[in-house]
């Protein structure tokens, strides 16, 4: 039976691609390049990348709601049983530092559960996506979690910037831990069995892990709050603060750390 998310995860793959092919014009070119916050920049690639994905999504779904990190956010899209959550560029720190570890995400929320998931980095041209109950896929290659546990040195994949304000430090007695860019591709590396756990207590937003999330989910890992609970999507409030994600080997135990670290 063809999964019911099929053309969705079509559509969602397209759209990341073209919005790659506009990303990969302004990479490694000099740019302005303004702050939103001490840690979040934005470069007109960031709203490029936006304007193409809200094109081709609506323009094919025009029911459908539409949540983006670029876009000014507002009640109409909690009326909407599905919604678009994407990120035109997650990691834009390494696209301006000109590392190749950025992503674009689209994920859709079907009555607030993430159910797809596209993430792509065009530089490398790795295409992650899944749909739920549909298995998870590197291009066209299924992938899977690791079977590593908790006490066989598993790896971590973290952000610079937390690595260097010592966050991870509870982590290195019994974990390997690597620096990573993006949120979303930190995920999929997980997927994928690269490493077995992410983890950030920084704050997080739908947009940073609506598609991961379902990736990670569909190659039979876990992605959890730092709670544990699962995240919830199409929320009036969409952020909070704190996620994680593993092969779900060792899942409880990074959280057990996370929380002592606290």
């Amino acid at each position: 039976m063809s999964n019911p998310y099929q053309a969705e995860v079509e559509l969602a793959i397209r759209a990341a691609r073209a919005a790659g092919e506009a990303i990969m014009r302004a990479f490694r070119v000099e740019q302005e390049v303004r702050f939103k916050s001490p840690e979040q920049p934005v470069t007109e690639a960031d709203l490029a990348a936006d304007r193409i994905l809200h094109r081709m999504l609506i323009g094919e779904r025009p029911d459908y709601g539409w949540l983006s990190e670029e876009t000014a956010d507002g009640p109409e899209r909690l009326r909407r049983g599905r919604v678009w959550v994407v990120d035109p560029i997650d990691g834009t720190n390494s696209f301006v530092a000109g590392r190749p570890e950025f992503a674009i995400c689209v994920g859709l929320v079907d009555a607030g559960r993430a159910v797809v998931g596209v993430v792509h980095n065009p530089v490398t041209g790795e295409m992650f996506h899944a749909a739920e109950g549909g298995g998870a896929f590197r291009d066209e290659t299924p992938i899977r979690v690791s079977g590593v546990g908790p006490d066989a040195a598993p790896r971590i994949v973290a952000s610079r910037w937390e690595m260097k304000r010592g966050e991870l430090d509870a982590y290195h007695a019994a974990w390997r831990v690597e620096p990573l860019g993006s949120t979303a591709y930190k995920m999929c590396r997980v997927a994928e069995g690269g490493a077995e756990a992410f983890v950030s207590r920084g704050p997080k937003a739908e947009w940073d892990v609506a598609a991961a999330v379902v990736i990670v989910r569909e190659a039979g890992g876990r992605a959890t709050r730092l709670d544990g609970a699962g995240p919830a999507f199409n929320q009036p409030e969409p952020s909070w603060r704190g996620i994680a994600a593993s092969n779900g080997l060792v899942h409880d135990e990074l959280l057990r750390i996370s929380r002592l670290a606290g």
